[in-house]
């Protein structure tokens, strides 16, 4: 009997014990539901105490989850900007070489289909980038002394028509509902004499500026050519020891954007050239008969300043607007604007997206924001390629968000 009262009290013991344990992982159960519920609440359950043993409350703790995550994203941010205020001063240094190795990126993309084309029929690859290289220079340079010729041959032409378009515009102001009398507009005219007069200094100084401005000018231009030179003929081994800059892992991610960033880059320099060419064309056909003097020269301002998107062309069309005021009087200006308005409807809504397409997809806020800040770090030849390089980030960061990392990527050179 003794025997049988301790196996009853043995299974008695291990009955307790195995309602214990169910009493435990009910427990369990019951906190790890209460933790789910605090995770879907407001974030991930707090700990009621410090390190084990100390009995204080962790500081951290009282930090609600979103201020946690702002301040994670936030100490991100300011070293991103950082980065990005050390770059912009770094180019800021340099502007003058970052500028014109820009412009040869894009006056590269322009000629190197020329090239390759004349590689592919039979020319050395030294040969075709000379000989490209070349026609396109001069063709430059004929463009150039064409427009000083035209200026030179009707300024004296140009003289006189501004004289008789003076008067006429003061003899308009006061036959005008706007009751301007001639004694208003000659107390306009002493005005701007006598400020004249008086800003000597400062036109003498502004004059030096525009000599330096012209040096830099000049020896930007020499190192774009060089640039250019050597991208046309060497441009795959150039992108190849860049890929060497950049990190084993991330290489050929990198690599894989490539190509799509120098297609959009190509797709952009054509189509803002194409375009360009039919606004100057349209424009200034229309203001040369129209009778307006300097109608070449005008164009070939248009032509440039289209390479400003947005701000170019109301710039050059305002150009166009104001010498046919002063030339011609008031009847020929507005029909001057009606000629601009026309052409550049047609451009932003039939020229833009039928000729660039999806190559080029920059929102117009992007735009003006990227000419806005492009101005405002490098002056005019920032805004020039503030747009053609947010299009070509937009490009590559599109293209790695759909090739993530461990994805096979294309590791070839861009066309080059």
């Amino acid at each position: 009997m003794p025997g049988v009262r301790g196996w009853l009290g043995h299974v008695k013991k291990g009955a307790a014990g195995l309602g214990e344990r169910r009493a435990r992982f009910r427990a369990q159960r019951e906190a790890e539901a209460e933790a789910a519920e605090a995770w879907e609440e407001g974030g991930p359950p707090q700990a009621p105490h410090g390190p084990a043993g100390t009995g204080a409350r962790d500081p951290a703790a009282a930090v609600p989850w979103g201020v946690r995550v702002a301040a994670e994203a936030g100490w991100r941010f300011l070293v991103l900007a950082a980065t990005v205020w050390v770059l912009m001063r770094v180019i800021g240094a340099v502007r003058l070489v970052a500028l014109a190795f820009v412009v040869a990126l894009l006056v590269t993309a322009l000629l190197q289909p020329t090239v390759a084309r004349l590689h592919r029929r039979g020319l050395s690859r030294g040969a075709a980038t000379a000989l490209t290289a070349t026609c396109g220079f001069v063709m430059l340079g004929l463009v150039g002394w064409f427009v000083v010729w035209q200026v030179l041959d009707n300024l004296d032409n140009l003289s006189d028509r501004v004289q008789e378009g003076i008067g006429e515009l003061k003899q308009w102001l006061i036959d005008s509902p706007l009751h301007v009398t001639e004694q208003q507009i000659n107390d306009i005219a002493d005005s701007l004499s006598d400020s004249v007069g008086t800003s000597t200094s400062d036109i003498t100084s502004t004059g030096l500026q525009g000599v330096t401005v012209l040096v830099e000018v000049i020896t930007g231009l020499l190192l774009a050519m060089f640039a250019t030179l050597f991208l046309l003929y060497d441009g795959k081994r150039i992108w190849r020891w860049t890929l060497r800059l950049v990190p084993a892992a991330a290489r050929p991610r990198v690599a894989g954007a490539g190509p799509p960033a120098w297609r959009t880059l190509t797709a952009y320099v054509r189509g803002t050239m194409i375009v360009a060419m039919i606004d100057a064309v349209f424009i200034g056909v229309g203001i040369y008969f129209l009778g307006v003097p300097l109608a070449v020269p005008i164009g070939v301002v248009i032509f440039l300043s289209s390479f400003v998107p947005l701000v170019g062309a109301v710039v050059s069309g305002a150009l166009a607007v104001v010498v046919a005021l002063v030339t011609d009087g008031v009847f020929t200006a507005l029909m001057a604007l009606m000629v601009v308005l026309v052409v550049q409807q047609i451009e932003g809504h039939v020229l833009q997206p039928f000729i660039l397409g999806r190559a080029v997809r920059v929102h117009p806020l992007a735009v003006v924001l990227a000419v806005a800040t492009g101005g405002t770090i490098a002056g005019i030849g920032g805004a020039v390629v503030a747009v053609p390089l947010v299009a070509v980030a937009n490009t590559v960061i599109t293209h790695l968000r759909a090739h993530p990392a461990g994805a096979v990527q294309d590791t070839g050179p861009p066309p080059g």
